[in-house]
């Protein structure tokens, strides 16, 4: 039996965002959203005759393995909406802007996190949507290994096994082919340009760099989101 409403959807969403230094002003926007962002949400959908049946969010806060060790990443469970919205509200505001070292971060870990999220399954209409936030260009894949907390298993070797994982018309990947987006608030730089350009579904909108994604409103933040669901 399909749960929710016949037509709605069931929507997970990983935000992914840079914790390091500089990103202050987007960690800011999301803590001071947090509360609302599953009722904006619904309630622009429903605008559009859009119907959520579930909403379940998740957040993965990465920055740099050799510069922040075990603070390089921090991963919540999905967390379903509005039920535990006071949750994602206490995991959002437990982070603060801080490290990462050099000017490159481990952000195609954490998007590797993402997609082996435990996406929903069930429902007449899903989407998993990933939104990555970052002001800063990506380290190659593994270029922490030498980290203690570095995973041992399971990370793709290099950029080539990774776009394996998000897949395309002949290789659908890990991900259910239909319901992944990706989205990206990234500057134009390596490896979010390339990825842009060379992966499916996925959106970029463009920022600064080494500017905290300033130039990224909330209301673009949820536009894209809402946009992601309904395209």
């Amino acid at each position: 039996m399909l749960s929710g409403q016949f037509g709605s959807y069931n929507i997970d969403i990983c935000l992914c965002i840079d914790k390091t230094g500089s990103m202050s002003p987007i960690i800011d926007t999301v803590k001071k959203n947090a509360l609302n962002l599953y009722s904006d949400i619904s309630r622009s959908l429903e605008a559009e005759g859009k119907h959520v049946g579930r909403m379940r969010i998740r957040v993965i806060w990465f920055g740099d393995y050799l510069a922040d060790k075990k603070d390089a990443m921090y991963v919540s469970p999905f967390l379903t909406m509005p039920d535990e919205k006071e949750k994602f509200h206490t995991f959002v505001e437990s982070i603060h802007a801080n490290g990462g070292g050099d000017e490159p971060e481990d952000g195609l870990e954490a998007l590797a996190f993402a997609m082996r999220s435990d996406w929903c399954k069930d429902g007449w209409k899903r989407r998993h949507i990933i939104a990555l936030f970052t002001d800063a260009p990506a380290h190659i894949l593994g270029h922490g290994k030498a980290a203690e907390n570095y995973p041992k298993k399971g990370m793709p070797a290099d950029f080539g096994e990774l776009s394996d994982m998000w897949g395309g018309p002949e290789n659908a990947g890990e991900m259910d082919y239909q319901a992944k987006r990706l989205l990206l608030f990234a500057p134009n730089i390596s490896f979010w340009n390339t990825i842009s350009t060379n992966w499916d579904s996925v959106v970029i909108r463009t920022a600064k760099e080494s500017t905290g994604l300033q130039d990224i409103s909330y209301q673009v933040m949820l536009d894209t989101i809402v946009n992601s669901v309904s395209n």
